[in-house]
């Protein structure tokens, strides 16, 4: 085919390897994605792509690794404001005693934008391309995202409490199928029920959920099996385990997302297992609260889909995905008492494929398949700090850095660029956090 023939598309990007994740564990060298109107059309060998595609942009990226977006799978983002607030504290402590009384006095629709475009800035220089998000003021999350351009699902918060969301029941439901509707049909931004847990939320509002999950078909994002405590506490409640009771409701299927999922029989994954159910790793965030472990690798080998989340800055510090996969796997090995498990191609699998199985978005994103989303990230491993390079998956999960990003794209829009943020202003970002910072110190 001579260049006179070659076929107009939008961008070619070329890059040393390129890991579509699927198929499992492949790793692809010299070779180009082709990306028309936001989408993937084709990935082939560089001088293919050369020869078939006329780009409007080309990028050479001679030194990097191509893989699909992070997906972080269960994040609270608007919290990043609250990064390092209330470290070395036990969950309970930190939660009632810390973060709920600092959140009850500055949370409003301010706080809410101003944490999730910190929390942008700093997953798209760390190759995340979209987040499960579970806050309060969920339209102004939604909002936020789609303005910045970042894909995301936001969760309808449920709790049988009141707060500056909702004062009842009835409005917690009503506000969220009003932000339900306001994102019907947007390409970026899709919804979830996120009931914060069973030890916050009646059966009477689960049976809600239920109800409502199956009519509009999205999942239910919930915190789950998390600790010890959890576990007792509901034991004595209703003489059930957490989740016996969500499977007494119907709960317990396809589109549940169950996240931690420290204090599991082989019984309860078997059900998971059984039901379709999905379960988000957090391990950073349940070793720095001592919540657990979660068996990731009993999971892995019971058929579920396991996905990876940060949780939230609060308890984390951070939303760096790449420290979230080494820690997944360098942990699952310690768990399962086995140095093969929970191996470097799954441990990129958690963080994209799956995490998009998760959350109802396999079909768009997650790997790089021609037909998908071109929601992509080049990490570079020419630094020293990854050399010599013998197995490009192990390098990534094992030693590479969220420093090594240095492109990013989502829907084909360039969002990160030599590892500056393209449409984003550092400095406004960092002055508004610096004053969120001195408002929250003074309480």
């Amino acid at each position: 085919m001579s260049q006179m023939t070659a076929q107009p598309v939008d961008l070619v990007i070329e890059a040393r390897w390129v890991v579509p994740v699927e198929p499992h564990a492949v790793v692809l060298e010299n070779h180009a994605v082709v990306v028309h109107g936001g989408g993937i059309v084709a990935l082939l060998p560089i001088a293919e792509a050369r020869a078939r595609h006329a780009p409007r942009e080309r990028v050479e990226l001679g030194e990097h690794v191509l893989i699909p977006g992070l997906i972080n799978s269960h994040t609270h983002n608007p919290m990043t404001l609250l990064r390092g607030l209330a470290d070395d504290l036990p969950l309970m402590v930190w939660l009632q005693q810390h973060i709920w009384p600092a959140e009850a006095k500055v949370i409003g629709p301010e706080f809410v934008r101003d944490g999730v475009e910190l929390a942008v800035a700093e997953m798209l220089r760390g190759g995340t391309t979209c987040a499960n998000e579970n806050y309060f003021f969920p339209d102004v999350i939604g909002a936020t995202y789609r303005k910045l351009g970042f894909r995301a699902v936001v969760g309808l918060p449920v709790i049988d409490f009141p707060t500056a969301w909702a004062k009842s029941q009835d409005e917690y439901f009503e506000r969220a199928s009003e932000v339900h509707d306001s994102f019907i049909g947007d390409p970026l931004i899709g919804t979830a029920f996120a009931p914060h847990a069973p030890y916050t939320v009646s059966d009477q509002s689960f049976e809600r959920i239920r109800v409502l999950s199956d009519q509009l078909d999205i999942p239910v994002h919930l915190h789950t099996h998390e600790t010890a405590h959890e576990i007792e506490e509901e034991k004595k409640k209703s003489g059930l385990r957490p989740l016996q009771r969500l499977q007494k409701l119907g709960l317990v299927n396809d589109r549940l997302i169950a996240v931690h999922m420290t204090q599991v029989t082989d019984a309860e994954i078997a059900a998971c297992a059984a039901a379709g159910v999905s379960v988000i790793h957090c391990p950073e965030s349940n070793l720095k609260l001592a919540s657990g472990f979660c068996p990731a690798e009993k999971f892995r080998r019971a058929g579920v889909n396991l996905a990876i989340g940060t949780d939230g800055c609060a308890s984390n510090n951070d939303l760096d995905m790449f420290g979230e996969m080494r820690t997944a796997a360098q942990l699952g090995k310690a768990v399962a008492q086995d140095a093969s498990a929970f191996d470097a191609a799954f441990a990129l699998r958690a963080a994209t494929l799956n995490g998009a199985r998760a959350i109802g978005l396999e079909a768009r994103v997650g790997s790089i398949e021609v037909g998908k989303q071109a929601d992509l990230a080049a990490v570079r491993l020419g630094e020293l700090e990854t050399q010599p390079l013998f197995h490009v998956l192990s390098q990534l999960v094992y030693a590479c850095s969220r420093h090594q990003v240095s492109d990013v794209w989502i829907a084909g829009r360039r969002k990160l660029a030599g590892r500056e943020l393209v449409d984003m202003d550092t400095a406004a970002i960092l002055g508004r956090t610096r004053a969120w910072r001195d408002r929250i110190a003074a309480i």
